[in-house]
Formats: structure tokens, C-alpha cells, sequence
């Protein structure tokens, strides 16, 4: 990891911003979920958001830089059939506020919270994004645009904001 974050700044000449956007998401029910598909759901949307994290620190403090995780409103809210997704985008929830304290005052760190975000063909069920865009106050599934411009405040906003969770959900989560 920190040979990436070596090539970047060799490349580019400098390391600014930070964006852990991997995730892996899957459907089960709380009995069929195993300790391997536990630890991996955990590797890569915790796991990986730390290495990255630490890996980009060194720089990102020379350069007063920001940090932007990718979590999820099941950070927030619980789904059961998403126990393993639910627990571990909690868990980088809260290294996002962690390491908003252990970077400061060199670096912000934040988090976007995606709702129910529209995948176009081939993505979640049609019926099912209906239904959601339907229980949404806004009538509508979110965007990748929408989650860009979310990262885009956080990458351009005050320094003074840190360690924030910011839903983009459309109202969702107020249901």
C-alpha cells in the first residue's frame, strides 16, 4: 500500500485527496453467513479503507489533505438480510471519525453514505428500485452523480469539517 501511495505522489508530484470508494455487497440471511464470508466483507470495506488510510497518511498530513470513505446508509440502519454489509460499513463509519481525530489537524476525514443508489440495466431488481424511489421523500433512487458531488463537498469543503457522515439518501432514512 504504501509503495501506491509512493507511485502516486511520484507520478503526480503530490497526494491531496484520498477517496476509499471499494465495497462488497451481498444478500444472506443471518444463518448462511460464515465466519470466511464475515472476514471478507470486512476485508474490503474496512480493511482496505484502513491500509489505504494509513498507507496515504504521511503524505496527505504534508499536504493538509482529505480523506472521503464510502460507507452506507446500512452504517446506519440495519437490514437483516445484509448483517455482514450492515456491520462492516458501521465499522468504517467509525474508523472515518477515528481517524478524523488521529489525523487532525493536517487532514479531514469523511464519509458518504449512499442510499439507494440507481444501477441502471442489469443492476438491483427494477421492481425493487421502484418500490424504494417509491418509500423515498425525494421519489426517487439516488445517483453515482449524486454520490460524486457529495465526495466533491467533502474534497473542496472547510477544513473545519471533519468526521462527518453525510446520508445521501433522498430522505430515506427518515422513513
Amino acid at each position: 500500500m504504501r509503495s501506491l501511495s509512493q507511485e502516486v505522489v511520484s507520478h503526480f508530484g503530490r497526494l491531496d485527496l484520498l477517496v476509499n470508494n471499494a465495497g462488497a455487497y451481498v444478500t444472506q440471511s443471518f444463518e448462511e453467513i460464515s465466519p470466511g464470508a464475515w472476514d471478507d466483507m470486512f476485508a474490503v470495506n474496512v480493511r482496505g479503507a484502513f491500509l489505504m488510510t494509513q498507507a496515504c497518511a504521511p503524505e496527505l498530513r504534508r499536504r493538509k489533505g482529505r480523506v472521503v470513505n464510502i460507507g452506507s446508509l446500512g452504517g446506519i440502519r440495519p437490514w437483516a438480510t445484509h448483517i455482514q454489509y450492515c456491520a462492516s460499513k458501521a465499522a468504517l463509519h467509525m474508523l472515518t471519525q477515528a481517524c478524523a481525530k488521529a489525523l487532525a489537524p493536517e487532514v479531514t476525514v469523511n464519509c458518504v453514505a449512499p442510499g439507494m443508489i440507481d444501477q441502471g440495466e442489469g443492476g438491483t431488481n427494477p421492481e425493487f428500485m421502484e418500490r424504494m424511489a417509491r418509500n423515498t421523500p425525494m421519489q426517487r433512487n439516488g445517483s453515482a452523480a449524486d454520490v460524486a458531488q457529495a465526495v466533491l463537498f467533502f474534497a473542496t469543503c472547510p477544513d473545519f469539517i471533519t468526521g462527518e457522515i453525510l446520508t445521501v439518501d433522498g430522505g430515506l432514512s427518515l422513513a
